[in-house]
């Protein structure tokens, strides 16, 4: 989804002297594009520096600059909390290529101490799976809903490089067409299941039961196969697409919950036990 993202965890990374300010959000450090622009280039407007390379820099696939950060609050100069251009390491990289500098080489070995995991896992997908399920086990997830929240995530992969390759590709579109796919199977917004669950700014899926997963997961590839019939394309389209997908779902919720007298969405979390009790105050 399209949020913006404030909190988390704030530590400033130093590169030869130049603070990097940056914030953990799931579990992956994003990086103020403007501070990375000061240390590569010793501008003394890192700012208008990068606000012209957005203006003039298109990447080799077609798409712009600023398609590829996001709007995150980090603290300001002035102790403010403001919205700023942030990029996750891969999209850093590729920015960084646009930048001609001698300090490039040696930030990118910078880069790869400082968020070495993602690194690894840009050349090597699988060890993003791995990591994922190290890490649920850890917070006392079982393998079934391990396995559940796997198999969502493939068919969530399926259906966004659909909408990729059909003339999807800022990231507002996507948080627009998942809230529709959501919104249809669950009657409920993206962020109104997130305020039901106790959440903030957690990953919506990892707080999710089996069954809650598993009808997202219904939801979201019947929305790629009706569009794949359909041949959807654009924007308009693929929404239509995305109701169709939801409704299914939602046709399947209601005969489960209307058999089983039970709620398939539900308020349940993973939050720690002192967490939640704050969130319910």
């Amino acid at each position: 989804m399209d949020k913006k993202i404030s909190g988390g965890d704030e530590t400033p990374a130093s590169f030869q002297s130049r603070e990097i300010r940056r914030v953990l959000v799931d579990g992956e450090w994003f990086f103020s594009v403007v501070d990375v622009v000061g240390a590569l280039t010793d501008s003394a407007n890192p700012r208008d520096y990068w606000f012209k390379m957005k203006q003039r820099v298109q990447l080799e696939d077609g798409l712009e600059l600023s398609t590829i950060c996001r709007q995150l609050k980090l603290k300001a100069p002035d102790g403010k909390m403001r919205e700023t251009d942030c990029a996750g390491v891969e999209a850093l990289l590729r920015i960084i290529q646009s930048i001609p500098s001698p300090k490039a080489e040696p930030f990118k070995r910078w880069l790869a101490k400082v968020g070495y995991e993602r690194v690894k896992e840009i050349a090597d997908p699988a060890q993003a799976l791995d990591r994922a399920r190290e890490n649920w086990k850890k917070l006392g997830r079982s393998e079934k809903w391990i396995q559940q929240r796997m198999m969502s995530q493939e068919t969530r992969n399926k259906l966004t490089d659909y909408w990729k390759d059909h003339q999807i590709t800022r990231e507002m579109e996507f948080a627009v067409l998942t809230n529709i796919i959501h919104k249809e199977w669950s009657d409920l917004t993206v962020r109104e299941h997130m305020e039901l669950k106790g959440l903030d700014r957690q990953n919506l899926r990892d707080h999710m039961s089996e069954a809650e997963l598993i009808f997202t997961a219904l939801a979201e590839l019947s929305t790629r196969q009706i569009a794949e019939a359909e041949q959807a394309d654009g924007m308009k389209e693929n929404a239509g697409a995305a109701r169709k997908g939801g409704r299914i779902a939602k046709s399947a919720r209601r005969e489960l919950e209307e058999k089983t007298g039970r709620s398939i969405v539900t308020g349940e979390n993973f939050l720690p036990p002192d967490q939640a009790k704050k969130k319910l105050k």
